[in-house]
């Protein structure tokens, strides 16, 4: 058995944005087409965690710190926007967060998002909708720190994506995953790294692997094999295996895996000072599959250097044209 620790039941209200002081809420997503040439990542947070002015203002009041970030992936048409709002560009619902110009919606049976971005620093229009249909829920959250104050919850393992936007012009379909992730205290402040990635195989199945190492030296492994109806099982995760680094900024890039596995990193999708975002292959699930993995270097997001870098890609401000 993994050693996690179950969190308490999540909140009924799948997108409450419910966030202390110090403390963080996101949503995540992230896709492949099937044909491998396209791919996404989407994140709305709440207290955003990788913000140099929530950092900077004492992380007081995470709702004046709120962002959607969207990655589109492939040869032609990327694109990638986070654009930092206060909280007065931030609306919450039962089943539903606007931030600024973009929202989520989940209606029981869909998330919606409807994106309506610029990139920074080159001002170029991000406009358009991905609809993410789970193959099935997922209603149990996982504890990522000893202390309990950091959860996470995969809420669709295995789910079906449509991507469709007018800036740039692509439409897709593919297989994705979405989860959440909530804490009560700064990420960077509890974590000195961590590698997490999802695999999905032709037969719906999805392994999820989760590794945190504290700041006090704790270290958690979460390995977690969902079955297309949404059950899952823990399994006793493999041996650790170290990765080749990121090409430009160095950051480390571990997983787990067995000695006779043969596991390997795609295309590097994000190479920031602090954060890495690959398609990995591996047999884990007993035949090739393909996925995301990333890593997550704490000590890097504390370097000042590193956070004055971050608002060119990260403005503060909408951009007005």
């Amino acid at each position: 058995m993994a050693n996690s620790i179950q969190a308490p039941p999540p909140p009924a209200r799948l997108l409450d944005p419910a966030t202390p002081p110090g403390g963080y809420t996101w949503w995540y997503a992230d896709g492949l087409s099937r044909d491998g040439e396209y791919g996404f990542t989407l994140i709305a947070f709440v207290g955003s965690v990788f913000s140099p002015y929530y950092a900077w203002s004492g992380r007081k009041d995470p709702f004046n710190h709120c962002a959607v970030n969207l990655a589109l992936y492939g040869r032609r048409h990327a694109r990638w926007t986070m654009t930092e709002r206060g909280r007065g560009d931030l609306q919450a619902e039962d089943s539903s967060i606007s931030i600024g110009p973009s929202s989520l919606h989940w209606d029981g049976s869909e998330l919606i998002a409807d994106i309506a971005e610029y990139t920074a620093p080159l001002p170029l229009p991000v406009r358009g909708r991905i609809r993410l249909r789970p193959r099935a829920v997922n209603e149990t959250a996982f504890g990522l720190d000893s202390a309990g104050a950091h959860t996470w919850r995969p809420v669709a393992p295995s789910a079906d994506i449509e991507l469709e936007f007018t800036e740039p012009h692509i439409r897709w379909r593919g297989d994705a995953y979405f989860d959440t992730n909530r804490g009560t205290t700064p990420l960077d402040e509890a974590f000195r790294y961590w590698d997490w990635s999802r695999l999905q195989s032709d037969e719906g199945r999805t392994a999820i692997l989760y590794n945190t190492e504290e700041r006090s030296g704790s270290k958690r492994n979460l390995a977690l094999l969902f079955r297309p109806d949404g059950t899952y099982e823990t399994f006793d995760p493999p041996a650790e295996s170290v990765l080749r680094p990121t090409p430009i900024f160095r950051i480390p890039r571990r997983t787990r895996a067995a000695a006779d596995s043969h596991t390997r990193l795609g295309r590097t999708l994000e190479d920031t000072p602090f954060y890495s975002r690959s398609i990995i292959e591996s047999d884990l699930l007993g035949a090739r599959s393909v996925g995301i993995h990333e890593s997550f270097d704490g000590d890097r997001l504390k370097q000042t250097l590193v956070r004055l870098m971050l608002p060119f890609r990260m403005p503060r401000r909408p951009i007005r044209l």
